[in-house]
C-alpha cells in the first residue's frame, strides 16, 4: 500500500495552506500548526526541511514566516513527497538492493518499477495549485468502488432506463 508518512501529510497541508490564499505574502509555523491542530515543534521541523529543500523560503523578523519560494502550479506533490520522504520505491531492490533471495529469479520486480514509475508521473503532474483549489473536506465520506463495479453500476442504470 502507499501510504504517506505524518510528516509528508503535515508538509503537503501546509503547502495548501500557503497557496490557498494569493494574498498572503507569508504564514508563521505557529499559524500553520494550530490551524491544523498539529504540534508546533513537528510543524517547525516540516518546514523548515521544506525550506532545506527550496520549496519554502523563510522570513526572519515580527512579520516573518513561510512561503512559497515559486509559484503553486510550478511546485508538484511529488517534489513535496520526495523533500520528505526521498525517492519513491516500492520493492527494496527499486534502489539496487540485490540481498532479496529472490531478487535473480523475481517475475514481478520490472512490473512494479514500471508501476512505481506510472505513480511517480502522476504525483508529478499534480501541483500544489491544483491541490490548492479542491475545497476543504465535507462532512460526508467518500466511497471508493473497484473499477468493475462501477463499470456494472453504469451497465444497469442504463439498462434500466431503457424501455
Amino acid at each position: 500500500m502507499l501510504r504517506l508518512s505524518k510528516k509528508t501529510d503535515y508538509a503537503l497541508m501546509a503547502m495548501k495552506h500557503l497557496a490557498s490564499d494569493p494574498r498572503r505574502r507569508a504564514a508563521s509555523a505557529r499559524e500553520i500548526a494550530e490551524t491544523y491542530d498539529i504540534p508546533l515543534e513537528l510543524m517547525a521541523k516540516v518546514l523548515t526541511r521544506l525550506v532545506r529543500s527550496r520549496l519554502l523560503i523563510s522570513h526572519h523578523g515580527v512579520h516573518g514566516g513561510y512561503e512559497l519560494a515559486q509559484p503553486p502550479a510550478a511546485t508538484s506533490v511529488a517534489a513535496v513527497l520526495e523533500a520528505m520522504d526521498g525517492p519513491l520505491f516500492m520493492t527494496a531492490c527499486t534502489q539496487g538492493d540485490d540481498r532479496c533471495d529472490q531478487f535473480s529469479k523475481c517475475n514481478v520486480r520490472d512490473p512494479l518499477h514500471r508501476i512505481r514509475d506510472r505513480i511517480a508521473a502522476i504525483l508529478a503532474e499534480c501541483s500544489i495549485s491544483e491541490m490548492a483549489a479542491d475545497p476543504e473536506p465535507s462532512a460526508s465520506p467518500v466511497t471508493v468502488m473497484p473499477s468493475a463495479m462501477v463499470r456494472r453500476a453504469s451497465v444497469l442504470s442504463a439498462a434500466s432506463r431503457e424501455p
